[in-house]
């Protein structure tokens, strides 16, 4: 199961209660930082959000309502004595960045950093554990961005109890019989392993999408995912805007998910002219009905 946690859902400035881009991913134990605006660390302490096992932070591009708030969490961790490894997923400049603040500022870290430059044109596999793969998303905006895809890996298959019970079955066969092998029995008669197992859960998905205007490449690569976040800068009105600024609205964003067939469309990165999401959600859900607001402090399940 994949659970996210807003953090904060602005674009632009802090406006109307609104913070900066930043989202934690839990996919069982495992915890990604996916952006990490201004007030991250803030909004970490007031929902009471675990990060503290982050081994990897996805930046989808240079842009500072995106990244400004990273230095302060390395620093933290730095004062926590932190010594596990952090990697750093992002297009390029975010290895200059970070060294050169740290060299101006006089800090050592207590543990190492390791900057993945990704290719912010293409999707390909980036990262991979036992349980998850992160997928970059090319955006397209003003710079290189890349949006983040985590698909789950299948699982082994579950074996029937009463099965193993039936026929004897040595424990050392169980992790090929999960895997997909039949049972051949000592007499010769095969059990398929269709009787045997029952098939895993359906793997999960979600697609991180920040600043981008519409396109469909993204369309193509987030395809039939279960949660989508797009941003939706603008309503309608400001449809010019968004196009001069390479940003969303909310349709477009509805458009996106509609196309790509996704279970269900998050809205984010509202710009700080609205008050109010309300024209954002209704504007998208003429369009896509499954849409709601990436509201901060919500968690999500996948």
């Amino acid at each position: 199961m994949m659970q996210l946690t807003i953090l904060g859902n602005a674009s632009g400035g802090p406006f109307h209660g609104r913070h900066f881009t930043a989202q934690v991913l839990q996919v069982e134990n495992k915890i990604f930082l996916i952006d990490c605006g201004e007030g991250a660390q803030m909004q970490i302490y007031r929902f009471r959000t675990k990060v503290d096992a982050c081994r990897q932070i996805f930046i989808s591009h240079m842009h500072g309502d995106h990244m400004f708030g990273l230095l302060g969490m390395i620093t933290n961790w730095g004062h926590k004595k932190r010594t596990e490894p952090l990697q750093l997923y992002s297009p390029p400049g975010l290895q200059e960045f970070i060294e050169t603040t740290l060299r101006v500022c006089g800090v050592k870290l207590s543990y190492p950093l390791e900057f993945i430059v990704v290719d912010s044109t293409i999707s390909a596999c980036v990262f991979e554990n036992n349980k998850v793969e992160v997928w970059t998303i090319p955006l397209q905006h003003r710079g290189p961005t890349s949006g983040w895809l985590f698909r789950e890996k299948i699982r082994p298959r579950n074996i029937l109890p009463e099965k193993i019970e039936q026929y004897q079955i040595p424990f050392t066969m169980i992790p090929g019989i999960k895997a997909g092998a039949d049972l051949e029995l000592p007499n010769g008669h095969i059990i398929p392993n269709q009787e045997l197992t029952l098939d895993p859960p359906r793997p999960k998905s979600y697609a991180f999408c920040s600043d981008t205007c519409f396109s469909e490449q993204v369309v193509e690569v987030v395809r039939g995912v279960d949660l989508l976040y797009h941003e939706a800068t603008f309503t309608n009105e400001h449809s010019l805007e968004a196009e001069i600024s390479m940003h969303s609205t909310a349709a477009q964003a509805a458009q996106v998910a509609k196309l790509a067939g996704v279970g269900r469309l998050l809205l984010g990165h509202i710009s700080g002219r609205y008050t109010s999401t309300d024209v954002h959600v209704s504007e998208a859900r003429e369009v896509f009905e499954h849409t709601d607001i990436a509201e901060e402090g919500l968690t999500f399940y996948v």
